[in-house]
């Protein structure tokens, strides 16, 4: 057929005839372009390189002589590169089915080979480790039929009756078992717990629920109580409040009273009795005024009697010389002192009747009298 051809994007077109393909290959390969193809020249031919899959069960025997059936699946693919094509269309061009019985059979031979070094214990716990070993192992055959391996994964491992895998998983179970009583017995007291938890809070909801219910009531009758109570309270306030004032107003009455009282009764007396005694006062004052006055008077008349009779009590004083015997020792000065002494003698009697009489005394230092002739 003549025209241009274009491979889809999982395929590689295959063309013989003309030149020969990569390393004296029958054909040649194109992917991801097209090409132009002569008729009755060329011929085309395409090969998948979609993903392939491949089952396999296997018997197989372990090391230990168990026999064990493997089931395991392979996910393969023609490789992308030009020699990976070459070498799969060259095997597979004519039937790519068989690519998937081919695999199957490469897989299986690793397969029984591998598990047959091993143990059970090993095949079961270390499942990945066997699936890689094989992978490994394999990866060689399936590239000189450029094939690539993208996944293998081993689905089940089964002892048919011998009951190998379920006495050895036994103690697993009951630990398990043991784990799961204990687990539901842990989350059974737990529950529990958690009824009683919920019970008390329940029962601590429902105490204070009650109690600010009792406390609500209890305001709510205290306030009635007050409403109740707050007329007769006023009221009462009110009279007292009148008394107070009332009594103030009683207080402030007799203050101003008794400052009436103290106005027209105490201060007129007391300015009365001031007068009295000021007066009194006065009087007596002049009385002194006038005794003094009198004494003094009296004084002066009793003096000027005394100055009068002078001459006579020195005269009297004189004649008890008359019929003494007196010498004259020093002549007209001895004469003189005896003047001067009864003239002093008179002087004596006339303060001594002063004196007896409440007058004052006479200076001292005065010797002369001034007598009125």
């Amino acid at each position: 057929m003549f025209g241009y051809r274009v491979p889809a994007p999982d395929e590689a077109m295959l063309i013989s005839g003309g030149k020969r393909g990569l390393g004296g290959a029958p054909f040649r390969v194109v992917t991801g372009h097209g090409k132009w193809v002569v008729p009755v020249f060329r011929k085309v031919r395409f090969l998948t390189l979609s993903m392939n899959e491949s089952e396999v069960t296997e018997y197989c025997v372990t090391r230990q002589g168990i026999a064990l059936t493997v089931r395991a699946v392979i996910a393969f693919k023609v490789g992308n590169d030009t020699e990976s094509i070459v070498n799969a269309g060259q095997r597979f061009l004519s039937e790519q089915d068989q690519m998937s019985i081919l695999t199957g059979r490469i897989f299986s031979g690793h397969l029984r080979a591998i598990i047959g070094s091993m143990t059970v214990e090993e095949i079961v716990t270390e499942r990945q480790k066997l699936a890689t070993e094989v992978l490994e192992t394999s990866k060689a055959e399936m590239a000189k039929i450029g094939l690539v391996v993208d996944a293998f994964q081993i689905q089940s491992i089964d002892d048919g009756d011998t009951g190998y895998i379920e006495a050895m998983s036994a103690p697993h179970k009951a630990a398990i078992q043991r784990a799961a009583q204990i687990a539901q017995a842990q989350a059974t007291q737990a529950s529990v717990e958690a009824e009683q938890v919920a019970a008390r809070n329940q029962a601590e909801y429902a105490r204070q629920t009650a109690v600010v219910k009792a406390e609500y009531s209890a305001e709510v009758d205290r306030v009635q109580a007050q409403a109740a109570q707050a007329g007769p309270l006023a009221q009462a306030h009110a009279q007292q409040e009148v008394l107070a004032a009332q009594t103030e107003l009683a207080e402030r009455a007799a203050e101003l009273r008794q400052q009436q009282l103290v106005a027209e009764i105490v201060k007129p007396a007391e300015a009365e009795a001031e007068r009295i005694r000021v007066l009194a006062v006065a009087d007596a004052e002049r009385m002194k005024i006038q005794a003094e006055a009198a004494a003094s008077y009296d004084r002066v008349a009793l003096d000027r009697m005394l100055i009068d009779q002078l001459p006579q009590i020195v005269k009297e004083a004189a004649g008890g010389l008359a019929g003494a015997n007196v010498n004259v020792l020093n002549g007209a000065d001895g004469l003189g002192e005896i003047a001067a002494g009864l003239v002093g003698q008179g002087l004596t009697i006339l303060d001594s009747v002063r004196q007896n009489l409440g007058s004052p005394r006479r200076p001292e230092g005065s010797g002369a009298i001034e007598i009125d002739k």
